[in-house]
């Protein structure tokens, strides 16, 4: 028997969706697959809101490497799972409804990513200041450009220039800091975070929602841009899965996780 990779909770008409994939939420088809049944569901379930959160410590890990490494030079198989991928990402940004992150932790890549396609970020404090929670579009530390439409998620928050010294450096952003640059809309102890997502969730469903949802989806027509198939051209950045500089920084990768 398999198990779940996704936990669902209902709090009155706002539905909390929690990735459970052990060990870090990495993103593989068959999560991103899930994901995208769970939203789906709830859209037509007629829930008011979403919160989407992860594990105490991580959000989401991003993609998963060693499965993408595993394939090889199946080019098909390797297309599949970023599409899943984007696929998520492209039905957060184009939700209908509301939905916050509840960043629980650690949100490198493609965590960012998904967050970034949310409304609305609450980030978790770490219990040691020392080690900090982090997030961030670290594509290049690990051999991967970002595409347009990414860095458009991230420009549209923190501004052209900051978006593009993180992102050609890789920079991942402490919790503290990615709250001064607007990154995430606020920080919470751990144990309180999904608690003030859904509690950003309540204070919408007290206006009045027609003119909320309208004025919402103006607001956000550049996410949905952003995510488009026009601004993610996810045959040509596969073709880029392959370049020696990335096959190389992808094997030290998971020979590091592997340690």
């Amino acid at each position: 028997m398999s198990i779940p990779l996704i936990e669902t909770q209902d709090i009155g008409a706002i539905r909390c969706i929690r990735m459970a994939r052990p060990p870090v939420n990495a993103l593989n088809p068959e999560l991103c697959r899930s994901l995208i049944a769970a939203l789906e569901t709830a859209y037509s379930d007629g829930v008011l809101g979403v919160v989407l959160a992860g594990n105490p410590k991580i959000f989401s890990a991003g993609l998963d490497v060693p499965y993408l490494v595993s394939l090889g030079d199946d080019r098909s198989a390797v297309l599949e799972a970023w599409q899943a991928f984007f696929g998520v990402a492209r039905l957060l940004a184009e939700s209908r409804i509301p939905v916050a992150a509840a960043i629980t932790g650690h949100s490198p890549a493609g965590g960012c990513v998904l967050a970034l396609c949310c409304d609305y970020r609450v980030m978790a404090r770490s219990a040691d200041p020392a080690k900090p929670f982090a997030i961030g579009l670290n594509e290049t530390q690990v051999g991967l450009a970002v595409p347009e439409g990414i860095q458009k998620l991230m420009r549209r928050i923190v501004g052209g220039h900051r978006t593009e010294r993180l992102l050609v450096t890789g920079e991942m952003i402490p919790a503290e800091r990615a709250f001064d640059l607007g990154l995430v809309d606020e920080l919470a102890d751990g144990e309180h975070v999904e608690a003030r997502a859904i509690a950003w969730q309540q204070a919408l469903l007290k206006l009045p929602r027609q003119p909320m949802l309208q004025t919402r989806a103006i607001a956000r027509a550049d996410v949905v841009e952003a995510m488009s198939p026009e601004s993610i051209d996810v045959e040509a950045f596969v073709d880029g899965w392959w370049e020696p500089d990335t096959q190389a920084a992808m094997k030290a990768l998971v020979a590091k996780l592997g340690k």
